[in-house]
């Protein structure tokens, strides 16, 4: 019990999650869909999966993308953190920038990928947690 003598309320589980903000050569941003039989079906999101325990965050960020889009990163520097709560959990959802060092796409858990000038990042039917960190890379790139 904590000291005000209440008993304590169950706390929900929260996931970590990591995206990657993924920069190519010509300074487009990549965003993959989801499957229609995945959770977040037919969303575009910034590439990435969930943090293993023991696992450090660039490491976790670059095992993800080749397992499941089969490219190769370099992770740099934090960008964004989103705490946010789907219908089916808590996420927090970590978002590094990253330079594309080679690969060929493949789709694993997406059905679509494209290169997108940060600008037109918010023309796309994001998934919810990623909308702050698109709305943070839009304000950089436009100045707004």
């Amino acid at each position: 019990m904590p000291g005000n003598g209440k008993p304590m309320e169950k706390q929900e589980t929260i996931v970590p999650v990591l995206a990657g903000i993924i920069e190519n050569a010509d300074g487009r941003i990549l965003l993959t869909r989801r499957k229609p039989h995945l959770s977040n079906a037919g969303k575009w999101e910034f590439p990435g999966g969930k943090l293993r325990p023991g696992e450090q965050p660039p490491a976790c960020l670059q095992r993800e993308l080749r397992e499941e889009l089969g490219i190769d990163v370099r992770v740099n520097d934090p960008f964004e953190i989103v705490n946010f709560t789907y219908d089916r959990g808590h996420i927090l959802l970590i978002a590094y920038r990253c330079q594309y060092r080679g690969g060929t796409i493949r789709m694993v858990d997406h059905d679509r990928y494209e290169w997108v000038r940060p600008e037109d990042l918010l023309k796309y039917d994001l998934s919810a947690a990623d909308i702050p960190i698109a709305q943070k890379l839009v304000a950089i790139h436009t100045g707004r």
